[in-house]
């Protein structure tokens, strides 16, 4: 996002956080419906979309439209955050969505920590972003347009009923069925990394060759913690072809220690 979107999202954020602080889950839980609700809508009517993020109109203005159009169709919560971020001046009409998307999505994290189930949110939508990654045949069938969106949502609840929680659930149906012109692993990692952001840590994705033992994990948490200066959680993957060894990947920071990276570095070197 630029700047003053950067900006309207902050003040949209701070007035979700007042009005969502004490809120039970199943209000959350309607929350987050009623805000994807109104993002479809926006999504799919641009005119709606452009006139509601348009800068050279009074915030006043364009609160009162999103009042006339959503008032008794959502919840008062919901008609609250985004009448507060439609005031709001953005960079892009596509912007204020993505902002909108954002509100949505913390609805349904809050709603799992008032459930006591984020560390599994988490978990699983690591998880399930590395089964799409691995699997051909399930991505072909998440990205082929001629697949109805129905059709994809009742796929992912069919793989997950039983094995997630109600919330992973509902956040990969979301994505599934409208992906906002993004791939599936993008998607998801998206779900994950606003979940790793909301609680204020860092994620370390490693690699290695056998499984790591939680007080391994432990202890590499501990060591990343005390470089980044935040928390950070270890997702540990097993991944045979990388021989030995093991590659630490933070954000955009990738640290290969394989005996595979090692090997490649070595063949590129002679072949100078």
């Amino acid at each position: 996002m630029r700047g003053a979107s950067r900006t309207a999202l902050g003040v949209a954020v701070a007035r979700f956080d007042e009005i969502t602080r004490g809120l039970d889950a199943g209000s959350l839980a309607r929350l987050s419906d009623d805000l994807f609700a109104v993002l479809h809508v926006v999504d799919t009517e641009h005119i709606l979309r452009r006139s509601l993020s348009d800068p050279s109109r009074p915030g006043s203005a364009k609160t009162e439209v999103a009042q006339v159009l959503f008032s008794g169709k959502v919840s008062a919560e919901a008609l609250d955050i985004v009448s507060k971020l439609v005031a709001e001046r953005w960079s892009r009409p596509g912007e204020m969505a993505d902002g909108l998307e954002n509100l949505a999505v913390l609805a349904e994290i809050a709603r799992a920590d008032a459930d006591g189930i984020v560390d599994e949110l988490e978990d699983e939508l690591f998880r399930f972003g590395r089964i799409v990654e691995s699997g051909p045949a399930l991505r072909t069938a998440l990205v082929d347009q001629a697949v109805p969106a129905e059709r994809k949502v009742e796929l992912v609840r069919g793989l997950l009923a039983g094995k997630a929680t109600e919330a992973t659930q509902r956040l990969i149906a979301e994505v599934v069925a409208h992906p906002r012109g993004r791939s599936p692993e993008r998607a998801i990692a998206a779900l994950g990394k606003a979940v790793s952001d909301r609680r204020r840590r860092l994620v370390a994705i490693v690699r290695s060759a056998v499984a790591l033992d939680p007080q391994e994990k432990e202890r590499l948490a501990r060591a990343l913690a005390g470089i980044y200066g935040h928390d950070v959680q270890v997702k540990a993957e097993v991944d045979p072809s990388v021989l030995g060894g093991m590659s630490v990947q933070v954000g955009d920071e990738l640290v290969d220690g394989t005996i595979a990276g090692r090997l490649d570095r070595l063949k590129r070197r002679f072949e100078r």
